[in-house]
């Protein structure tokens, strides 16, 4: 394959339009961490819910245990104070939910940003700069093993009308004729049609 022109103008172009497409693609993943950042800063009341519900649950606790000493009634205080504990422990829970949801939006916020953007890059951009490179790299491999008479052929195909009506004579019949001019006309054309630089 031949990715790039011969022709300075053309190439110039090319290697533009593939800048484009890493600035493109650079820009999408820049924004899409920027709004993955801007959603986890929604995770702030979520954290808070943890670190209270940690608290709570550590000062219930504490307040069990000590309350378990207490003669008579320690066991029914504790009791008590353990469902404190278990409020706390609900807390906790409802903020790492709160985390943990806020954490796979933006997660996936960030893979849409970047995924639909560079989706649209490979449907738009890379078949036509594989199709660019293909084509060119199949014309240089006939010119670098001298086939101009299947060069000349494919400029009698693919070349415009207005390019075939460019020859002094007809070129189709000229080619059938040998015509060496002609023949080796027809291929530069058609070289230079692909980028290629002709022989």
């Amino acid at each position: 394959m031949k990715w790039y022109a011969d022709a300075p103008v053309r190439r110039t172009r090319q290697a533009v339009a593939d800048l484009i497409a890493l600035a493109w693609v650079w820009f999408w993943v820049e924004v899409a961490l920027g709004a993955r950042d801007a959603v986890l800063t929604l995770r702030a009341p979520g954290d808070g819910l943890t670190r209270a519900g940690n608290g709570l649950r550590d000062t219930f606790s504490d307040a069990a245990a000590k309350a378990r000493d207490v003669p008579l009634v320690g066991g029914k205080l504790g009791e008590a104070l353990d469902k404190g504990r278990d409020a706390g422990g609900t807390l906790v829970d409802a903020g790492h939910t709160q985390v943990e949801a806020v954490e796979t939006t933006a997660m996936w916020l960030a893979v849409a940003l970047i995924a639909i953007p560079v989706a649209f890059l490979l449907v738009t951009w890379l078949p036509l700069r594989l199709r660019y490179a293909k084509k060119a790299g199949v014309a240089q491999r006939l010119r670098d093993t001298g086939r101009i008479d299947l060069l000349a052929l494919q400029g009698l195909t693919t070349l415009s009308p207005r390019e075939l009506a460019k020859f002094p004579t007809d070129p189709a019949t000229a080619w059938r004729q040998d015509d060496r001019e002609v023949v080796e006309a027809l291929a530069t054309r058609y070289l230079r049609a692909r980028g290629v630089r002709g022989r």
